[in-house]
């Protein structure tokens, strides 16, 4: 099987490219994402392949786009939308709750979306409160709308070609963090990733840690530069997450330890806590120990402060360790 070495950007791409050649009725549109190829550069080169006709340069009007998407998607295209960073993403927020996840359900099934909204998300660029934030808890509450976010090239590629064939909503969110901080082999094949479906990372005996998006690579590096004994799970799909293996990994260590940069409140940690606590109370050996943003808008300055990093892992390992 060849394979490429791919970064993020270079991944999802690729992946767009691919499968725009494959289906026809795959349409693009976002701010920018033309003749510029998107701020962050993912849709570079596709409009001048394919045309403006398929990748659409739109207004800086996100209420529009999303709604455009929708109409669409439910005239037998499978639109491909992209909000410029996930932070905007709130002028859409009826069309994306109230109409996008809700149509296949108010019309009695007559109706689908086969929408695919892509956007970047989270800190790691130093982007201040406007250009930092993770809203996945909110969709990931709404009723109809798959939630998936890629920690890797390898599987940006098969959850993205995944996504595209699905005939209801998703919402991708891109890590902006690891962009281009980290590349991988990637196939040339076609492969999907199953929606739902976590990835077990790592294995160990003594604590699960659970995260997802950029927080992967933080935990990955804190296990192996400290030598943990740990199952290391990264969710891949948020909505639907992958109940077996966390239940599988707690029941095994007993001690968990859920890592994600959004606030703390009614954070993805939050659910997951709630998940284990009712199915496998009796298995744990400590509480459930939360590393995640605090509850305060997204700093300029203090970013490094603000993002779950090796030290603070380490003191829920120290905290967790304290139970017998």
């Amino acid at each position: 099987m060849s394979s490429k070495t791919m970064n993020l950007v270079q991944s999802i791409n690729s992946t767009l490219d691919y499968m725009m050649t494959r289906d026809t009725s795959i349409i693009l549109l976002g701010e920018d994402i033309g003749v510029d190829g998107g701020v962050f550069r993912v849709t570079e080169g596709l409009q001048k392949k394919y045309g403006a006709e398929r990748v659409i340069d739109m207004p800086l009007v996100e209420l529009g786009i999303v709604g455009m998407a929708i109409g669409m998607s439910l005239t037998g295209l499978r639109a491909v939308p992209e909000i410029q960073f996930q932070d905007f993403i709130y002028t859409a927020f009826d069309q994306i709750v109230n109409q996008a996840a809700k149509i296949r359900y108010r019309s009695g099934g007559e109706y689908n979306v086969p929408m695919v909204l892509r956007t970047p998300y989270g800190g790691g660029i130093k982007g201040g409160l406007y250009h930092s934030q993770s809203g996945e808890a909110y969709f990931a509450h709404t009723a109809g709308l798959t939630v998936v976010t890629p920690s890797n090239p390898y599987d940006a590629k098969g959850l993205l070609i995944k996504s595209l064939r699905m005939n209801d909503p998703v919402i991708f969110l891109e890590p902006k963090k690891l962009y281009r901080s980290q590349k991988q082999e990637v196939p040339e094949e076609e492969y999907e990733i199953p929606i739902g479906k976590a990835s077990l990372l790592h294995e160990g005996n003594d604590f699960t840690f659970i995260t997802y998006g950029s927080m992967v690579p933080t935990v990955m590096n804190t296990v192996s530069k400290n030598n943990l004994d740990a199952d290391v799970i990264d969710l891949r799909t948020l909505v639907p997450y992958d109940g077996e293996t966390i239940l599988n990994s707690v029941k095994k260590t007993g001690r968990v330890i859920i890592v994600h940069e959004a606030p703390r409140t009614l954070g993805m940690g939050a659910e997951i806590s709630a998940f284990i606590a009712e199915r496998a109370i009796d298995y744990l050996l400590g509480p459930i120990m939360r590393v995640t943003g605090p509850d305060t808008p997204f700093p300029y300055r203090l970013e490094d402060y603000y993002l779950p990093n090796e030290m603070r892992i380490l003191k829920a390992v120290n905290k967790m360790q304290q139970y017998r």
